[in-house]
């Protein structure tokens, strides 16, 4: 299984800071961007373009918690990890307020497509109006949950620092690798969450 940590010279943690991953991306990449091969021999533009497409692979596999994760939990397990679709604990009051909400908006979008009188698109605006300010406060609640992922996955950083080293059989018994899963569910359906609210948003806005 490729290593995207190993890829870009990371160490394997649940939490790496954006900026830095970047830094060393733009670094390590353009020292084998494919324009830097151009008039080399094809074997070395080859090797060149498979290196580059690597770099982007892993950048873009680390760069999201939720991607970043995934992968970790793949590394760690040897493979996919079981059961990712149970509500993660702590998330289910979001998981209800989500799930109403998009729906009553739902059939607020459906009410508004019928309506031709100016005085009722005059009231229905108004009403997108607090709709969207509903949405608006129900994605800080969500931004609010994926900080307080964030903190946790700097914490554990230190419980990977100090693990035994990676083949270890031991290794794996020392890592929380099943509270790590239940935060990338959570990060995932804080991806969800959002899209769905967004997409909603922009249906009010006309």
């Amino acid at each position: 299984m490729p290593d995207s940590f190993s890829f870009l010279n990371e160490p394997r943690l649940p939490w790496l800071e954006a900026d830095a991953l970047k830094a060393k991306f733009h670094q390590f990449s353009a020292e084998v961007h494919p324009d830097r091969s151009h008039n080399a021999p094809e074997a070395e533009k080859a090797a060149s373009n498979t290196r580059y497409a690597e770099l982007n692979a892993a950048y873009n596999t680390l760069r999201e918690p939720k991607d970043r994760l995934l992968h970790l939990l793949e590394l760690e397990l040897g493979g996919k990890p079981k059961d990712i679709q149970r509500i993660p604990p702590g998330t289910m009051d979001l998981f209800v307020e989500v799930g109403q909400t998009c729906r009553d908006v739902d059939a607020f979008l459906a009410g508004k497509a019928d309506v031709t009188s100016p005085m009722l698109k005059v009231k229905f605006f108004q009403q997108s109006m607090t709709w969207t300010d509903s949405l608006q406060k129900l994605q800080q609640k969500i931004n609010a949950l994926r900080d307080a992922l964030v903190a946790e996955l700097q914490l554990l950083n230190a419980v990977w620092t100090a693990a035994p080293s990676i083949g270890s059989a031991e290794r794996a018994a020392a890592l929380p690798l099943e509270r790590l899963e239940q935060i990338y569910r959570a990060f995932s359906y804080v991806a969800r969450w959002s899209e769905q609210l967004q997409e909603r948003t922009v249906q009010l806005a006309f």
